[in-house]
């Protein structure tokens, strides 16, 4: 899905980065064995007088230009580039380091990178080839397929169309996702029974991304080929391309062992680790750049030899429907348009794993870019991004898009679009859905009427200037991004961005989960129940410092030390959920079973801590209220009953008030 703060103008500065490529090996591109699939020369392609020609000349020195730069700024230890063009590549340069300690350079043809999500690319190849043969049909309820059932929603089954287009409705699936710890986790099979995520949307309605559901077509190849998910890929995808440095299996084939990339956040930091992939289908490939130069050849070939040209076809351009103009989900592949050609790929992230494949079929185009470190401040998405915006602007340039809504107009669909947003992909139905309540987007309107979305800055880390090219469409004056909003009835309901169009969208946030107004509740909530707990003390030893007593008896005296307790109860129970929380997202091994413990222990004390405080906080309101006490006791007690209440609001909203640890 779907952010870089770091590489800026650096990277997209080319003139000033070409006296980089005079940096010291390994940041120079690691050489390329002559192979067939590496010739030295290539008929150029045809060009305007004066613009850069696709030859491998020209697309090596560009990319030797500013890679290694990159990479030294971002703190990003190492990466491969394939570019492939008319059944032939191009160019095939590894930067930087396979693995930093050992000061092992990349070598596109044997190191081996982690695409994450791109591997789903082989997995929807997968079943293609199954509908094909006639065992799989894109339109049937996937249940046929199943020895599971997968329960309907508003009445309506899922198909392999919903799935391959992420419009399945399922809610995001987050626990046994991936880990650096081979601990004998359970296969894929078996999670996909364990929990069968919810479905909060309509099939065929809402672009909502899932792993969870892409595992599951790879499920239904196994069982209608009668061959594990693994050993289908390496018989009928890896072994007609010659791919034989790749696989989906976890952990790797001693062979491949010594092959593998070292992952990073930081280039400068420690390893990750291998990462196990929960649901392999979805993104547990290994390969190398040569490996990944095949399959991309093979797409552009019509599919040959994985698929026939009609059905090829019919994968890269059956598009679901999106927001406005922006880019569609095909089936497997998403839409990637830029400079007015045709452009489809896929992108994948791991924790120390950054990949991108991007194919223009009509110009008969493709590009792979993987790297194995996150860098500083997440420069590796500008970077892989830049590698390919600048790559069409090198190659297949277009004149800049100079449409523009009169100021007037542009300023009310601004506004249309102001409002707290959220997005479809997420944890909606566990406790994990309070990530939610400070995830929400807050779009506003500059003093210019142009749309403000936080979330969406440039490469330099500053607001995107967006003017609107056509109603309800906006391009950023500084890349080739596009924002574009839905409308019915006169109001804007939904929007999303040409990056993650095709498989996220963002819809208005219901009132009664609005962060605009329960955050602000939650500060003030929290503010009263810690001046409560924090007095209560402090009081008791000024009382005994000066030989005083508390003027409360009898059921006003309990009520008063229950209130203390309560707020003391609630405040520790929300500072264990903030602390697991940020244990559990800050490292994403312990997003396992290992904390389920912890998670059934806070979901118990929520329920005594927040409904067992507001009944307190009730009864002492209505004590008070009754009795003869002073107008601040009066006025304190309502604003405990506040509190307690905002906090079982909050509790039931976003389901810390529930039971179950799958998430």
């Amino acid at each position: 899905m779907h952010y870089l703060k770091g590489l800026a103008a650096g990277v997209l500065a080319l003139a000033g980065l070409a006296a980089v490529a005079q940096q010291p090996n390994p940041l120079a591109p690691a050489p390329t064995r002559p192979t067939a699939e590496t010739p030295a020369t290539s008929a150029p392609t045809p060009a305007a007088a004066g613009q850069p020609q696709l030859t491998p000349q020209d697309v090596n020195a560009w990319l030797d230009g500013f890679i290694p730069y990159a990479l030294a700024s971002g703190d990003i230890a190492g990466g491969v580039v394939v570019i492939v063009h008319n059944g032939q590549v191009i160019a095939q340069r590894g930067y930087g380091f396979a693995d930093v300690a050992r000061r092992t350079p990349v070598d596109p043809a044997r190191t081996l990178f982690r695409p994450g999500s791109v591997s789903k690319l082989f997995t929807w190849t997968a079943v293609m080839q199954q509908v094909e043969q006639g065992r799989l049909d894109l339109d049937a309820d996937v249940n046929r397929y199943l020895d599971f059932e997968i329960p309907p929603y508003e009445g309506r089954p899922i198909t392999l169309r919903n799935i391959m287009t992420h419009t399945a409705g399922f809610e995001e699936a987050i626990k046994g996702l991936i880990s650096t710890r081979d601990s004998g986790a359970s296969p894929y099979e078996d999670l996909l029974k364990e929990w069968i995520p919810h479905r909060v949307f309509a099939s065929g309605t809402t672009p909502a991304y899932s792993n969870y559901a892409t595992s599951l077509a790879g499920y239904i190849v196994q069982r209608v080929s009668g061959e594990p998910f693994d050993t289908y890929v390496e018989r009928h995808i890896f072994a007609p391309l010659g791919m034989a440095n790749s696989t989906f299996r976890q952990p790797l084939p001693p062979r491949l062992r010594p092959m593998m990339a070292t992952g990073y956040q930081l280039a400068s930091g420690e390893p990750v680790g291998f990462e196990h992939v929960g649901a392999r289908p979805a993104g547990s490939l290994s390969a190398t750049g040569a490996d990944m130069a095949r399959f991309m050849i093979a797409h552009l070939n019509g599919g040959q030899p994985l698929l026939r040209p009609e059905t090829a076809r019919l994968m890269h351009t059956t598009a679901a429907r999106g927001v406005g103009p922006l880019n569609r989900m095909m089936l497997g592949f998403y839409e990637t348009d830029i400079n007015g050609h045709q452009g489809i790929g896929h992108g994948g992230d791991t924790i120390g794993f950054h990949s991108d494949l991007q194919l223009f079929p009509d110009d008969d185009v493709g590009i792979f870019v993987s790297f194995n470190s996150g860098g500083r401040e997440g420069a590796v998405h500008g970077l892989r991004s830049a590698i390919v915006e600048e790559f069409a602007d090198r190659y297949f340039p277009a004149p800049a898009d100079t449409r523009r809504v009169d100021a007037a107009t542009a300023r009310q669909h601004a506004e249309l679009l102001a409002g707290t947003w959220t997005n479809s992909r997420g944890a909606f139905t566990s406790f994990m859905n309070i990530l939610d309540l400070f995830g929400q987007v807050k779009t506003s309107v500059d003093a210019e009427g142009r749309p403000v979305v936080p979330f969406l800055n440039g490469l330099n880390g500053q607001p995107r200037t967006w003017v609107e090219v056509q109603p309800f469409v906006w391009r950023d004056l500084n890349s080739h991004e596009r924002l574009a909003a839905q409308v019915e009835n006169g109001r804007v309901v939904r929007f999303s961005v040409d990056t993650i169009a095709p498989f996220m969208v963002f819809d208005r946030t219901p009132w009664y989960l609005s962060s605009a107004w329960l955050v602000p509740a939650l500060l003030v909530s929290l503010a009263i129940l810690f001046l409560t707990a924090l007095f209560w003390p402090v009081r008791a030893l000024v009382r005994r410092r000066f030989g005083a007593t508390l003027a409360l008896e009898k059921r006003d005296l309990t009520s008063y030390r229950l209130v203390r307790g309560a707020a003391w109860l609630i405040l520790l129970v929300l500072i264990g959920w903030a602390v697991t929380l940020i244990t559990m997202m800050g490292d994403f091994n312990n997003l396992s079973p290992g904390f389920d413990p912890i998670i059934y222990v806070l979901q118990s004390l929520s329920f005594v801590a927040f409904l067992g405080g507001l009944a307190v906080m009730l009864w002492d309101a209505w004590l008070i209220w009754r009795g003869n006490r002073g107008w601040k006791a009066k006025v304190w007690s309502l604003a405990l009953v506040f509190a307690a209440f905002i906090i079982v609001w909050i509790g039931f909203a976003f389901n810390l008030l529930s039971l179950g640890a799958n998430y």
